[in-house]
């Protein structure tokens, strides 16, 4: 299908990849948006950065929430990303819910091919089923399950920024720790 919807429109066609932080330590009395990540996490962080450096997974733009847990988990991953990114930090996408999250995609520039958020839940599972253009399947299924601590969702969208919309994009692969 979306071979055919490039060779129409002689478009190339962009890539999402929507990121979980990884685990992060339990709220104590401190302010949730400081929270740090775990030791766990720290290591699930360097585990998704490998399957991301295997997959060659390089996105031109990261969008990432300004919380302690989403920076440290790009942090540990940036070095997988290559070549570097532009990041940008962003204290609108803390626990955003998906109609924002769409909403900010939709003003990333036309020029852009590949994308990254660096998010949280359940904002951004949310997104990623409202994106899919499929109800159903493996990845689907998979999905509908959540989307875990340093997971990665890969979205093929055939459909410029601007006109991004629910049910334009299709679930590539599915990056999740067992």
């Amino acid at each position: 299908m979306y071979e055919h919807v490039i060779a129409k429109f002689g478009m190339a066609m962009n890539a999402l990849y929507l990121l979980r932080h990884a685990k992060a330590e339990t709220q104590g009395s401190g302010d949730d948006r400081s929270r740090k990540l775990a030791e766990a996490g720290r290591k699930d962080a360097k585990a998704i950065a490998a399957a991301m450096a295997e997959a060659r997974i390089a996105p031109e733009l990261v969008l990432c929430s300004s919380a302690a847990r989403t920076r440290q988990t790009l942090e540990i991953v940036l070095p997988a990303l290559k070549p570097a990114p532009q990041i940008v930090y962003e204290d609108e996408l803390y626990l955003a819910d998906a109609k924002h999250l769409l909403a900010r995609l939709r003003h990333v520039p036309k020029a852009t091919r590949t994308v990254m958020l660096v998010g949280h839940n359940p904002g951004l599972v949310e997104l990623a089923v409202l994106l899919s253009d499929r109800a159903t399947g493996p990845l689907m299924a998979q999905l509908a399950q959540g989307l875990p601590t340093s997971a990665l969702a890969s979205f093929d969208l055939p459909l410029p920024w601007p006109e991004l919309e629910i049910g334009s994009a299709h679930l590539r692969a599915l990056f999740a720790l067992k």
